[in-house]
């Protein structure tokens, strides 16, 4: 019996070992290929245009890898603007088919929302990830190239007005009109609003409003930053103001600025070239020599406010990278303040 015992415990070993090998299941094969594009060859430029918004613009399509087993797959086309070897790259599309047709518009909206400049013709690298679960290694095709300018996407943001005894004579058409104050922007919609107003002469009063009428109104009973609905009229003096109001806890600041242009390209990074502002075009500006280099805005001929731009594409951003001027020679150089996207223009005279 003992004998008959233990032959029956080997035989029970065997099958047992045979059941887990056989439980592991189909080999993967994670080097089994990658996705390979098929259309279009890369290479292709295209240049977007508002009025075809919504025509077909961009169709692509590539072959499926072979992971080695049956298995439901997730496209995601990702796109590095910045050509950063896709260090931080951005989802232009996802999707479970192996081609898909993009409009004008759908193809504009991720570029600008990637960071790549509007008007300017800009190299963009793509590659397709295939993705199947966390457990399977992702596959990735070769990078395809492709060149796209892009047009302006006008985005309307949540506004709050200004209006007060200023306006007239500031260049805001008529006093204590809701309908004709300057707004403030809110370019994040988080009820933080911010923008600039230009205020000519001392002892004016104002107020903010939600909407171009009275019917919501905010002012400043207690003088201390705070306000109130239906509040006091806010006393404020001559000058060109950045301002920012926070809605959810319903406060206001006011800074009082000046503006200038500095750089290199001016002579100089230690010393300011004064804007002058202009009541009606609402910029400022100034007429002067730059040479081959750099410039940057600065408010109060301090740090603390300064402006570059991240593409040097006529938008600006606090803090931003410097501009480059190519070109020396006699400049018209203009800085706008007055929408929610800051722009500045540098035109060279003949």
């Amino acid at each position: 019996m003992k004998r008959i015992t233990g032959l029956t415990i080997t035989l029970l070993a065997m099958l047992f070992f045979t059941a887990c090998e056989d439980s592991v299941g189909p080999e993967i094969n994670t080097n089994s290929g990658s996705p390979v594009l098929t259309s279009p060859s890369g290479g292709e430029s295209y240049v977007l245009n508002e009025e075809n918004a919504d025509q077909e613009l961009l169709n692509l399509s590539w072959e499926a890898p072979d992971f080695g087993f049956q298995a439901a797959v997730t496209y995601i086309i990702e796109m590095d603007p910045e050509a950063s070897g896709f260090e931080e790259p951005a989802t232009f599309v996802e999707t479970n088919q192996t081609s898909l047709s993009m409009t004008v518009r759908e193809v504009n909206e991720r570029l600008i929302s990637a960071g790549v400049p509007f008007a300017v013709e800009t190299n963009v690298n793509f590659r397709i990830r295939a993705q199947v679960n966390d457990s399977v290694e992702d596959k990735l095709s070769e990078v395809f190239t492709l060149t796209f300018t892009p047009y302006e996407i006008v985005i309307e943001y949540p506004e709050i007005y200004l209006p007060g005894s200023y306006q007239s004579a500031s260049g805001y058409i008529n006093d204590w009109s809701p309908a004709d104050a300057p707004p403030l922007f809110s370019t994040s919609s988080d009820n933080r609003y911010e923008g600039y107003v230009y205020i000519s002469s001392d002892g004016q009063l104002f107020k903010f409003t939600d909407d171009r009428s009275w019917d919501v109104n905010w002012g400043d009973d207690g003088a201390d930053g705070t306000l109130e609905q239906n509040g006091a009229d806010i006393p404020i003096n001559t000058g060109y103001y950045k301002m920012n109001v926070n809605l959810n806890n319903m406060t206001y600041t006011l800074l009082n600025t000046s503006w200038a242009v500095i750089g290199d390209a001016t002579g100089s990074w230690d010393t300011d070239t004064d804007l002058i502002y202009d009541v009606d075009d609402k910029v400022w500006k100034t007429t002067m020599e730059l040479s081959g280099g750099e410039i940057k805005f600065r408010a109060n001929d301090a740090w603390d406010l300064n402006l570059g731009s991240a593409n040097a594409d006529g938008t600006l951003q606090d803090g931003a990278d410097n501009i480059p001027v190519g070109e020396a020679g006699t400049y018209t150089i203009e800085l706008n303040l007055s929408g929610p996207v800051y722009r500045y223009s540098l035109e060279l005279n003949e």
